[in-house]
């Protein structure tokens, strides 16, 4: 029998343990090359308006949505990113030789990944989808389960009866268009009986290219209006040297621009139908988790490795340093702890999702994150901290480059892009190109959102430019980025 005096300390003991937070499930949808217009949630920001994605829709109504937010320049390093929590200057161990080879290694003792930290702790974990950094999927490390599709060793289509490595098996053929099996992995693993938390990082490949769309999508948006953006073709006198005549559309007899042989609005289309496909995911995972009563401890979060440019200064790709080609989604979902309907205006990147995840598994990771923990602008949207945020592309490299690694043409060299860096607080973009002598780049984003207008050539605004340097500067020192990513002297 428990002593009386002793039954104060008692109740105390057992309030504050009913009051601390459990820790939620987490279903984590990271898409591929997503830009925030194809969700008719981010109208408001430009979404094309006949896109239909009431499911996905539905999650921002529900939760938070952030009007910006940048992913990383391309695949690969947007993916080390967030298994990181790190910019790219600050990861190091990693190690890629082409965009599509099978030369990707990284070594897990120098740079760790958080899931197994979230292992460690007590969560089940899972990976289904597309996986992009290295032979070693990490399975009975990283993952309890695992569905990988590697896209650095696919043949033939990347949409249909891909080759899926299940539990650290060897691959074979899973009969299937993509984005419906992935979700059907997915509703699977949220069906199994749990007895722990979960995460389950959910990797479509859609919307990448090819638009191999789903038959039962062929017949969405046929007469969708596009419109060509202005800077299809330049001009750009009042960007660098390499943006001035950028171009990877060709230019029709009529004028109007061809990307492998479809018309811009062609193309645009059938880029939305495969995201089609990704809202119906997204209504069945609801499916499951309602029908296994998950759905209110669960958080959801739905957002991209990146954007995608259609046309915005030349590009048909995403490793420009302009919105239109980094702006992803961002949604957060979760019942008493995220605000329901909210919009926050605060931008944030990729390396705040896992610092935010972290926070909200009760996990510490033993190396310094880069990102913010979002959980105070989950609760308040509207109480933005107007903190600046930097995005970076470094090629192929990553924390180990080496001074000779600047100025090497990698990725795709016909559509080269050197290197950049830039930093975002409130309505001004700052942008510097590391070319020697290169001029640098200011964007008033509230009257310019197009980014065609570089206000970083009139002398009138010489200090906000200053400002905007000097901020950049502080978060290369604050990240300990090495001496090979800074900022070189600007052209003036």
């Amino acid at each position: 029998m428990t002593s009386l005096r002793f039954l104060p300390l008692l109740l105390i003991t057992v309030c504050c343990a009913a009051a601390e937070p459990s820790r939620p499930n987490i279903l984590f949808i990271y898409t591929d090359d997503q830009s925030q217009r194809t969700l008719g949630c981010y109208r408001d920001e430009g979404a094309w308006p006949w896109v239909r994605t009431p499911n996905i829709d539905r999650l921002a109504a529900e939760g938070v949505r952030f009007t910006t937010a940048y992913g990383a320049s391309w695949c690969s390093p947007s993916r080390a990113c967030v298994l990181t929590g790190r910019l790219p200057h600050g990861i190091h161990g990693l190690h890629l030789t082409g965009v599509s080879s099978k030369g990707e290694v990284y070594d897990p003792q120098t740079m760790a990944f958080w899931p197994r930290e979230l292992r460690q702790s007590g969560y089940t974990t899972a990976h289904i989808g597309k996986w992009h950094l290295g032979q070693n999927g990490g399975y009975g490390g990283l993952w309890d389960h695992s569905v990988m599709w590697d896209q650095n060793v696919t043949k033939g289509d990347w949409y249909n009866d891909q080759d899926l490595a299940i539990d650290g098996a060897p691959k074979k053929m899973v009969p299937g268009y993509s984005t419906d099996v992935f979700t059907r992995f997915a509703s699977d693993f949220i069906r199994r009986k749990h007895d722990k938390p979960w995460l389950l990082w959910l990797c479509y490949n859609a919307p990448h290219l090819p638009n191999t769309t789903h038959p039962r999508h062929a017949s969405l948006y046929t007469d969708a209006r596009v419109d060509t953006p202005v800077d299809v073709f330049g001009p750009r006198p009042e960007k660098p040297a390499y943006m001035r005549d950028y171009a990877m559309f060709k230019q029709a007899d009529d004028g109007s621009p061809r990307y492998g042989g479809k018309t811009l609005p062609e193309t645009v289309r059938a880029y939305n139908r495969l995201v089609s496909a990704l809202d119906e995911g997204v209504g069945e995972l609801r499916l499951a988790l309602e029908e296994t009563q998950q759905l209110e401890r669960t958080l959801i979060v739905f957002t991209s490795d990146q954007g995608f440019a259609w046309g915005e200064h030349g590009f048909a790709w995403k490793v420009g340093p302009y919105d239109a080609c980094l702006r992803m989604p961002l949604i957060f979902r979760l019942p008493g702890e995220v605000v329901r309907g909210g919009v926050c205006k605060q931008p944030a990147t990729i390396v705040d999702v896992p610092a935010t995840l972290l926070s909200f598994a009760q996990v510490k990771v033993p190396w310094e994150l880069h990102g913010h923990d979002l959980r105070p602008l989950l609760r308040d949207p509207q109480s933005g901290s107007d903190r600046p945020v930097m995005m970076e592309h470094i090629g192929l490299r990553f924390g180990d480059a080496r001074s000779e690694d600047v100025s090497s043409k990698e990725v795709t060299p016909k559509n080269y892009v050197p290197w950049w860096q830039f930093l975002r607080q409130g309505r001004f973009k700052y942008v510097s190109t590391l070319v020697p002598s290169e001029i640098e780049e200011l964007y008033d984003l509230q009257t310019d959102p197009q980014e065609l207008k570089n206000l970083a050539l009139d002398p009138s605004h010489r200090d906000t430019l200053d400002a905007c340097r000097a901020k950049l500067h502080a978060e290369l020192k604050r990240t300990q980025a090495g001496p090979v990513f800074q900022p070189l002297e600007p052209k003036r």
